[in-house]
C-alpha cells in the first residue's frame, strides 16, 4: 500500500470533509487565527477566550472599511484612482471620530489638512461687509 500524497491531514477523516477556518465561520475577511495567536504570544492575558479574536479581528476590518471608504472618497474628488498616504490623511482628519482614534498618529507623507481662518477669508460683497461690521 502506497502513501504517496496522502499526508498527516487525511488520516482518520472523511475524504469530502473541508475545514473551515474561524474566519470564515465568524463572515469576517481578517485573520482571526492569527489575531488569536498574536494575542496570545502578546502575553496581554493569561488565557485568552475563544470570542476575543474574532471580536477584535471584526473591530479591525470595520475600523479598516471606514478608512478605506473615506480614503476612495478622497481620491475620487482629486480625480485619483489609487489610493495614496494624502488621501488617507484627509479622510482621517476631516472624520471628526477617527481623528480623535488617531490623534497621536502621524501618518508618513500625508501632509497637512488644508486651512484657512476666516479672518483671512476677503470679505465679499455689502452682506459680507455687514456681517464683519457687526463682529466688531
Amino acid at each position: 500500500m502506497s502513501t504517496v500524497g496522502k499526508g498527516k491531514g487525511s488520516r482518520g477523516k472523511a475524504a469530502s470533509a473541508s475545514k473551515t477556518s474561524r474566519s470564515q465561520k465568524a463572515g469576517l475577511q481578517f485573520p482571526v487565527g492569527r489575531i488569536s495567536r498574536f494575542m496570545k504570544h502578546g502575553k496581554y492575558a493569561e488565557r485568552v477566550g475563544a470570542g476575543a479574536p474574532v471580536y477584535l479581528a471584526a473591530v479591525l476590518e470595520y475600523l479598516a472599511a471606514e478608512v478605506l471608504e473615506l480614503a476612495g472618497n478622497a481620491a475620487k474628488d482629486y480625480k485619483k484612482t489609487r489610493i495614496v498616504p494624502r488621501h488617507i490623511q484627509l479622510a482621517i482628519r476631516n472624520d471628526e471620530e477617527l481623528n480623535r482614534l488617531m490623534s497621536n498618529a502621524i501618518i508618513a507623507s500625508g501632509g497637512a489638512v488644508p486651512f484657512i481662518h476666516q479672518a483671512l477669508l476677503p470679505v465679499g460683497g455689502e452682506k459680507g461687509k455687514e456681517e464683519a461690521t457687526q463682529d466688531l
